[in-house]
């Protein structure tokens, strides 16, 4: 989500996102029309769009394939359902009405077979809206004789259509195929993972650079200097005393390379014991530890994981205040590594689960330090302190040496204490970059096997999370299929609770909206689904409208409190629709005897617009994918008119549509 900015104009963008728990817009191109797509290509996206409760836009789709000579029953058959889905008869123009005329003239030029059948069907049923229950005989064996996916396709589009005798006929099967593919396919075990972000691509932060280089480069000055000092004492020593200068030299090789050979390794640790520390320190440019908003929430999020990823036998509390700097760690790596990104932390949270399940794992294993659980011997330490000593005492020998052969002139002392000052300098800043050097050289390979291992270890975990999350989330088409199913039987128990029959109607409406909080999420040129909706159906008949809420979980179909409420047609005084760019649409009900009520239909999304989608298109989806469109004609005409719009619609009252074959 987007935190917008400062002053005033962000409050609306606030209240439209307050109660939204998470959202995302996949990153998938079933609804993609390249612009040369071929008439065929078109077509197929339509279908498709019909299939999952997009009707305007298969409207455009497979009328364009027409217009571009792609025609015959099977195209002509989607394109009726899509010109009538989520439509009543009274919501046709003159214009389309004219339009389907034309196509019921055509049903006779195709082929013979099953689209054709279907076709022919579907005008029959036209027809027979206005005619007498007992003409409609003929009509429904021919619907029955349909296979089952035509004739279900039919039930489902032709919804708002069908009323009276003819649909009461139809709608127990409506009723019977909602009830059998309500929780088909898992869907109290898939629903969840819709709203699932698309996870983010794994990262790992890489090795710190190597400054084995530039110690190199400093080494050979070091060096030099210390052998022309160590050789010019030498041969001081070798003129006054061969012999002993020449054990000298042997036991300071000696020492010196038991020093190197035991202090690497102490060295190394003591370089180590630094990182260590470091855990506890975000590295340079990370965020600091009391974070912003998003290292808050990354914070939070390895809170939780650590919480419930604990090694077994563990309590929690001590497991986390065992791990806390490991935690903090990890945290400013994470926000360091995926802060430009200005995305949410729940598409991060793969790899913070994956990250505490891997703390656990190596606690499990004795791995949990890694590498800096090495620790130099003590023997070593012991040795490498005694090989120093022996270089300095067999240092002070030498110079002794060296006096004993020269005379002890103040002058010539001062000479051989600056010698012997810039040999012990030289020696250690020689032997320091060496050992820098080299230990740089092994910390950069160590870390880039680290880095390489961590990296691989990730993808592997993003890779098996992602194509779970692929064969998991529920497709577009069982999405829809499961709202209606929840739509069919929720209007199913409301006229069971009124002891209505379809006849007993003149036409009825139901307004989908968010119920928050929420989840909600999309496909790429898709309406927003939610993990929360509230349905609101109004059922009208002669004496007035019969008004039912309730709000549904999604994942489960479980309903919460139901509301009703009867007014009668000079009750609804008045409809408004209010439109804010930064919250969404609101329908306002305002009745006679009753406070105004506000309806929230939609809420923004402008914030989560892929670059090539457009604004309004989307809104027309998700205001038509509510059903919105249909309601407010419906209430905005009894607001205005009263029962002369009812008289006016009246099933019994309708035009004859005269199918021509």
């Amino acid at each position: 989500m987007n935190d917008g900015s400062s002053g005033t104009h962000n409050s609306a963008a606030h209240d439209s996102t307050v109660g939204i728990q998470a959202e995302t817009v996949h990153n998938s191109n079933v609804y993609f029309v390249h612009p040369d797509a071929s008439p065929q290509d078109k077509y197929k996206v339509g279908v498709r769009f019909l299939e999952d409760g997009i009707p305007s836009r298969a409207r455009d789709m497979i009328s364009d394939a027409i217009a571009h000579r792609y025609d015959n029953a099977e195209v002509r058959f989607h394109w009726v359902l899509a010109m009538l889905s989520a439509r009543a008869y009274h919501d046709l123009s003159t214009e389309e009405l004219q339009r389907l005329r034309h196509a019921s003239r055509l049903v006779g030029t195709y082929p013979e077979g099953e689209w054709k059948d279907a076709l022919r069907v579907v005008f029959e049923l036209l027809a027979m809206l206005s005619a007498a229950d007992g003409e409609t005989g003929r009509v429904l064996e021919r619907v029955r004789a349909l296979s089952p996916r035509r004739r279900d396709a039919i039930l489902r589009h032709l919804d708002l259509v069908l009323t009276g005798g003819l649909k009461d006929s139809l709608w127990v099967e409506s009723r019977e195929r909602a009830e059998r593919a309500r929780f088909g396919n898992d869907r109290a075990q898939r629903v969840w993972a819709y709203f699932e972000p698309d996870p983010i691509g794994p990262r790992a932060l890489p090795p710190r650079p190597s400054t084995a280089a530039a110690a190199r480069a400093a080494l050979p000055a070091r060096v030099g200097l210390f052998v022309a000092i160590a050789g010019f004492l030498w041969v001081l020593a070798l003129l006054s005393d061969p012999a002993g200068a020449f054990i000298e030299l042997l036991v300071a090789l000696g020492a010196g390379l038991a020093a190197v050979r035991f202090g690497r390794r102490w060295y190394q640790e003591r370089h180590q014991k630094v990182e260590e520390r470091e855990l506890h320190i975000p590295r340079q440019g990370a965020p600091a530890s009391s974070g912003d908003g998003f290292t808050n929430r990354v914070r939070h999020s390895f809170d939780y994981y650590f919480s419930v990823r604990v090694p077994h036998g563990y309590d929690r509390q001590v497991w986390l205040d065992h791990t806390a700097h490991i935690r903090n760690s990890l945290v400013a790596e994470i926000a360091l590594l995926y802060r430009e990104s200005r995305i949410s932390v729940d598409r991060v949270n793969w790899l913070i689960r994956y990250l505490a399940e891997d703390t656990r794992d190596r606690h499990n294993r004795g791995a949990l330090l890694g590498r800096r659980g090495d620790r130099t011997p003590t023997v070593a330490k012991a040795l490498c302190a005694v090989a120093l000593i022996t270089l300095g005492l067999t240092t002070l020998a030498l110079l002794r040496t060296v006096i004993s052969g020269t005379g002890e002139s103040e002058l010539l002392l001062a000479l051989l204490a600056g010698a012997g000052a810039g040999a012990v300098w030289s020696g250690h800043a020689a032997a320091t970059l060496w050992l820098e050097a080299k230990g740089e050289e092994q910390r950069f390979a160590e870390e880039t096997q680290e880095y390489q291992e961590r990296l691989t270890a990730r993808q592997v975990a993003y890779q098996k999370w992602k194509s779970f999350l692929d064969a998991t989330r529920p497709s577009e088409l069982e999405m829809e299929t499961w709202l209606t199913c929840d739509k069919t039987l929720f209007v199913d128990e409301a006229l069971r609770h009124y002891q209505l029959t379809w006849r007993d109607l003149t036409t009825h409406t139901i307004l989908i909206t968010p119920a928050r909080p929420y989840k909600r999420g999309r496909v790429r040129g898709g309406p927003w689904r939610y993990s929360r909706y509230s349905f609101r159906l109004f059922l009208v008949t002669q004496d007035g409208v019969r008004e039912i809420s309730t709000e549904f979980n999604f994942t489960d179909a479980k309903r919460g409190y139901e509301q009703r409420s009867n007014y009668r047609f000079d009750a609804l005084s008045s409809v408004q629709v209010t439109e804010r760019a930064q919250s969404g649409y609101d329908l306002e009900l305002v009745l006679t005897n009753g406070p105004a009520r506000n309806i929230r239909v939609k809420d923004a999304d402008t914030h989560q617009l892929a670059p090539e989608e457009d604004a309004q298109e989307i809104a027309e989806i998700n205001l038509n994918s509510a059903g919105f469109i249909h309601t407010f004609r419906l209430l905005e005409g009894i607001a205005a008119d009263g029962k002369g719009w009812i008289e006016r619609n009246n099933p019994n009252n309708l035009p004859s549509f005269r199918v021509t074959d």
